[in-house]
């Protein structure tokens, strides 16, 4: 009588060593998470950049209703330098801008 070949029900110890054990979950191979929106879209930079390349004339009106005429020559986080023809150039706050568009007047 021929006994019988045994085959054995567990991986080779080289592949276990390897594999991590699939009854714990790891944070690697957890669902992924949502990814969060990122916080800024770099919109508003792509905006200044191109129209500071351009010399675009633009009117950039106040909270208080005041409208500035001018150039935009260049931004940071919180504000942008707005040169003038005939008048001072000014640093003005970007919690003071109400809204800004196009100057059409000044374009020939």
């Amino acid at each position: 009588m021929d006994t019988p070949i045994r085959r054995s029900l567990r991986a080779p110890i080289s592949e276990s060593r390897e594999k991590p054990n699939s009854s714990v979950k790891s944070a690697s191979t957890a669902a992924p998470k949502k990814q969060i929106p990122p916080d800024q879209t770099n919109a508003e930079n792509f905006y200044y950049i191109k129209q500071m390349n351009t010399k675009t004339p633009m009117v950039i009106v106040l909270n208080d209703g005041e409208e500035l005429h001018g150039v935009i020559e260049w931004y940071d986080k919180g504000s942008l330098k707005v040169n003038r023809d005939g008048e001072p150039n000014l640093l003005v706050y970007k919690s003071s801008i109400k809204y800004m568009y196009k100057d059409e007047d000044d374009e020939d």
